[in-house]
């Protein structure tokens, strides 16, 4: 039962650094070896790091909104899960902490969604590109969530 408990935290706590890196580092689209851009700024490499920030475009603040809303929700969810831990009834499900696992998990792929149809009209560039690792990042990071939200709901609290 410790070994279910433990493999259960460490995939939460996976899915939240994945969060976290994916919404932090700037590696979301490289126009080449020295630009990359992220969810907050734009990046270019000549002797350092030139970073200038984004004029405000709807599109990309959604994906910042819901970048951001994830982080909170899978935060919230394993708070709420010591808190279940704690004071749940034997026998009794941990939905709550569940759901907002859940949550995080379609806020990502929402965000991430959103920059996969949008990312020219959030760059207003038309240069070709490749997504970068945070991008990746965040598409991991949604059916993790998922699938630990799931693990809450159909976990019992035993003895």
């Amino acid at each position: 039962m410790i070994l279910l408990l433990a493999g259960i935290i460490l995939l939460h706590i996976a899915v939240l650094v994945l969060l976290l890196v994916s919404t932090i580092v700037n590696t979301w689209w490289y126009f080449g070896e020295n630009t990359t851009i992220d969810l907050w700024q734009n990046c270019t490499w000549m002797d350092s790091w030139n970073c200038v920030t984004y004029s405000t475009n709807e599109w990309l603040q959604a994906v910042q909104a819901m970048m951001i809303l994830s982080i909170i929700f899978s935060f919230l969810s394993v708070i709420l899960f010591f808190c279940q831990l704690f004071t749940l009834q034997k026998g009794g499900r941990f939905y709550i902490t569940g759901t907002f696992q859940l949550l995080a998990g379609l806020c990502v792929m929402t965000g991430a969604a959103i920059y996969t149809v949008w990312y020219r009209e959030i760059h207003n560039q038309h240069h070709t590109g490749t997504y970068g690792y945070a991008y990746i990042l965040a598409w991991v990071a949604f059916p993790l969530a998922i699938c630990s939200g799931i693990i809450y709901v159909i976990l019992r609290k035993r003895e």
